[in-house]
């Protein structure tokens, strides 16, 4: 892994060769003009995490990359700042080590940090131990916590101690709503809010039209496109597998005021075979899945993508929008689905500039 260059100077020269990588990737499917959605060059990621170096009285953040002198091997690099961290992350990294560097009870066996922070002003810190943390820690802790001004976690092995509270609550103003998103420690959030605002925005253009029929989605996760879009859509069924991002997502429509949308936790795959009456069980009678009038369906999976009877069952529905983390296996998975629709939309969103990374939006609409 290489520690990302930021030289804001060229952002403008990195997104135009990043764009011009995914139109000729995709230019066998005749693709509609691509739409691109950029980044701030600096301090757009609201979460990061870091190894914690010691150096005989001296701590400092590292991160490792590949040393050129010893291809099979990886060097330390120090990291006094991150440009491409938030404000608040930078604002706090420095803070966190003087607080800690002569507390041998926040200090001893400090592993690694992590931080999420929010546009709408909130941090969160997870501090991380090869040791037992003791009442001696929990009391240093607080007193951190509000030196900082930060919620603290504290995490070794089977331990956890939350000193506030596990998450922070995100309010991302897209057009002229602001959504609130509940996002948890240790669990998956978009990292470029600014970016996934765009995305958000994209998502309920393409789908702006669909009053008439019912969205189900696949790895919804906390819910992050579930809020945008339900008002665009009849009724919402939305699906995830991980218990923590269910139950984020379920507070984040409580917290919207969201209450045509229902969030069922299921594999992709164990839906699909839902859908098509090869599963039962009473979470799937409860659903009913007879009542609804699914016409789109939205994924956003994995960097694997879809496997071959995830993309055959998705060929069914008049109309597709894919999030993609991954071009190349966008591009496979799209080999399958162009055979029964066109790509009416076509989007890069730079959510890791300064990275070869590439996230992805495409809608498909089923040919007559």
């Amino acid at each position: 892994m290489a520690i990302p260059v930021v030289d804001p100077a060229r952002y403008d020269q990195q997104l135009a060769a990043k764009r011009q990588l995914i139109e000729q990737a995709f230019a066998r499917f005749s693709p509609p003009r691509l739409e691109v959605f950029a980044s701030p060059p600096t301090h757009f990621r609201q979460r990061c995490e870091f190894r914690i170096w010691h150096e005989g009285d001296d701590l400092f953040y590292a991160m490792f990359e590949r040393d050129p002198d010893a291809p099979d091997k990886k060097r330390v690099v120090r990291l006094d700042d991150y440009p491409v961290a938030s404000q608040p992350i930078n604002a706090l990294m420095p803070r966190l080590l003087d607080a800690i560097r002569e507390n041998a009870h926040l200090r001893r066996k400090l592993f690694q940090v992590e931080f999420l922070t929010t546009l709408s002003g909130e941090a969160l810190i997870t501090l991380i131990y090869h040791r037992p943390l003791d009442e001696a820690w929990e009391a240093e802790a607080h007193r951190l916590q509000d030196v900082l001004g930060a919620m603290i976690i504290g995490r070794a092995r089977k331990q956890r101690r939350v000193l506030a509270r596990d998450h922070v609550w995100e309010r991302l103003e897209v057009e002229d709503r602001a959504f609130l998103y509940q996002q948890v420690e240790n669990s998956f959030t978009q990292p470029n809010a600014e970016v996934c605002r765009s995305m958000l925005r994209w998502a309920r253009e393409v789908t702006r039209h669909s009053q008439s029929g019912d969205l189900v989605e696949l790895y919804c996760g906390n819910g992050n496109f579930t809020v945008a879009l339900a008002e665009n859509f009849r009724r919402v069924l939305a699906t995830e597998i991980s218990r923590t991002s269910v139950a984020s997502a379920q507070r984040n429509l409580e917290a919207n005021g969201i209450e045509n949308a229902v969030i069922g936790r299921m594999s992709a795959e164990e839906f699909s075979l839902a859908l098509t009456g090869e599963k039962g069980g009473r979470r799937v009678t409860a659903w009913a899945l007879d009542d609804y009038d699914f016409t789109t369906v939205l994924v956003d999976p994995p960097r694997a993508g879809l496997d071959e009877a995830s993309c055959r069952q998705l060929s069914d529905y008049r109309r597709i929008v894919y999030i993609s983390c991954n071009p190349e296996t966008l591009a496979d998975n799209l080999a399958r689905l162009t055979e029964t629709h066109d790509m009416t939309h076509f989007a890069l969103f730079d959510q890791f500039p300064w990275t070869d990374h590439c996230e992805c939006g495409v809608v498909l609409d089923r040919r007559d």
